[in-house]
């Protein structure tokens, strides 16, 4: 088990940097497992350590260009695989991103399917969450004065979705477009009771990080899109042993070669200019008149909030 671990940790090869470069154009990011960034064509790896008013996230952050694309690649779990799903710093992590230019980002996230149609090994790029995590407070950058309400009926950026859609198809991937993504807090996985809960309500896969990063990237008005990468049937197949941790191991090595393909492939189709409505999402979320914002608030909060000074 720890080599198959070890397999998918990925070292430091790369200058360390401190001061955050001026992406242009607007940078795309990949939140997922530390070794997604080792794609062919990917260029200039450089170690990026980001403070942010939230502390630092997870670990330092891959940057280069593919195809000429400033590319920022985050390992949410950080190297070795040693943030559990709670202990996660999911606002330092979408802040951070943001402060180095991000304004696209594809979260690539191990879950359980919760139906038959939905194999171990299959990408599915869902449309929807239901949250059944317990953390609010970690999951907004808001408060402290500046209340903000975004618009989350449609949590994933459809045309991002759809450009993975295609991509997949190209590659002759097998894979799912649309559905519902439950997220739960972790770290232990479901019992069967709550699988089959799950199910009959119509939900398709469960993961443990996917929706504070859709929450928190909405809000830092970033254009988000899920590739969810099946490895088990979760418990509710009994037909099946019950879901561990070996069992997760053994498809990770295949699902994250497939990412990789995908990424390549897609990230080279994504526009320069950020003007997604996502881009723009704060511009009928914010509630609190700017004369009431504290500035001490305002200036945590500047790489969000600079354009409404």
């Amino acid at each position: 088990m720890d080599r198959a671990w070890q397999a998918l940790i990925g070292k430091p090869k790369a200058p360390m940097e401190t001061a955050l470069p001026n992406s242009s154009p607007a940078a795309i990011g990949v939140i997922g497992g530390s070794g997604l960034y080792e794609i062919d064509g990917f260029e200039g790896e450089r170690e990026f350590v980001v403070e942010t008013p939230f502390g630092p996230p997870s670990d330092a952050i891959i940057g280069g260009t593919l195809h000429g694309r400033p590319v920022y690649f985050l390992p949410r779990h950080a190297r070795g695989h040693i943030l559990a799903p709670h202990e996660i710093n999911y606002r330092a992590n979408i802040y951070a991103l943001r402060m180095l230019g991000v304004r696209w980002i594809f979260c690539v996230t191990a879950v359980g399917s919760l139906q038959e149609n939905y194999a171990p090994r299959d990408i599915v790029l869902p449309a929807q969450f239901y949250d059944r995590t317990s953390n609010r407070a970690t999951h907004t950058f808001f408060g402290s004065g500046i209340v903000a309400h975004i618009s989350f009926a449609d949590p994933i950026s459809a045309p991002l979705r759809t450009l993975l859609a295609q991509t997949c198809s190209s590659l002759r991937k097998p894979y799912h477009s649309g559905g519902t993504y439950v997220c739960i807090d972790g770290p232990a996985f479901s019992t069967r009771a709550e699988s089959e809960s799950y199910r009959s309500r119509g939900y398709d896969v469960i993961g443990m990080t996917n929706l504070p990063e859709a929450k928190l990237a909405r809000e830092a008005e970033i254009a988000l899109a899920t590739m969810a990468m099946v490895t088990d049937y979760d418990c509710w197949k009994t037909s099946e042993d019950p879901v561990t941790i070996e069992s997760v191991i053994s498809h990770l090595h295949a699902n994250a070669a497939s990412a990789k393909e995908v990424l390549a492939r897609v990230i080279p189709r994504i526009p320069e200019t950020p003007d997604w409505p996502e881009h723009s999402a704060l511009g009928d979320a914010l509630v609190t008149p700017r004369e009431f914002w504290p500035k001490e608030t305002l200036d945590k909060l500047s790489v969000l909030l600079d354009r409404f000074r």
